[in-house]
């Protein structure tokens, strides 16, 4: 049953569950060093390398939970496709609605999974090479700079369809959100807002703007 979770939460300090810095008695030493994994978290990790583990405590820093949770979905996600049936389209489907999201993460990366996504080849390998690409890729933290570029790059679809005065507001709040004067959720509001209005298929498909259930309200951190 392992093989179907998408997210496991840790104890800390456990002898079986934590997952680092657990008191560990070694040959020669006292007193334990806090130098390992528990047993259970251990083997846990080392059998299913991709599934996103948190400690519970470590889950209440906003920046950390938000990228657990993330993680959570995108593996959950992928598990669907799995289920319906891989094929090259699918794995660039996959990626196309998960493109802007990973740009927030990891520019080069981003790029290498698209190179992996588009192939030719073996496809079951490289699908399982992408997504184990892509979860290592979202475990690095997204960046304020980052997610500046993946903004300004959604801005550019609605070049045509904002007024003057609507592009200023958007220019405006995302130089806000890039100076830390607002949370995330800020201009990604203003964004679906204008999107709703003015919709594309491409941004529609995306996950970026509602990559999790919005009552956890992981972008107002």
């Amino acid at each position: 049953w392992h093989a179907s979770l998408c997210g496991y939460i840790l104890k800390k300090n456990s002898p079986s569950c934590g997952m680092a810095g657990v008191r560990i008695r070694r040959e020669g030493s006292e007193p334990p060093e806090r130098s390992g994994a528990g047993l259970y978290a251990a083997q846990l990790m080392a059998n299913f390398p991709m599934l996103p583990v948190e400690e519970e405590d470590r889950l209440a820093d906003p920046a950390l939970r938000e990228n657990f949770v993330r993680r959570v979905y995108v593996l959950r996600r992928w598990r669907e496709a799995l289920a319906a049936g891989i094929s090259a389209r699918v794995l660039t489907d996959f990626h196309a609605r998960h493109k802007l999201i990973l740009m927030s993460h990891d520019q080069n990366d981003y790029r290498a999974l698209g190179r992996l996504a588009a192939g030719t080849g073996d496809l079951a390998g490289r699908a399982e090479a992408y997504i184990q690409g892509a979860m290592t890729t979202l475990k690095k933290r997204a960046t304020r700079g980052n997610h500046v570029n993946v903004l300004q790059h959604i801005q550019g679809y609605l070049k045509r369809e904002l007024a003057r005065e609507d592009k200023a507001e958007l220019v405006e709040v995302i130089a806000r959100y890039r100076n830390g004067e607002v949370p995330l959720s800020v201009p990604i509001t203003l964004l679906k807002h204008h999107f709703r209005r003015a919709p594309d298929p491409f941004i529609a498909r995306s996950w970026y703007l509602d990559p999790d259930p919005g009552e956890l309200a992981l972008m107002n951190g």
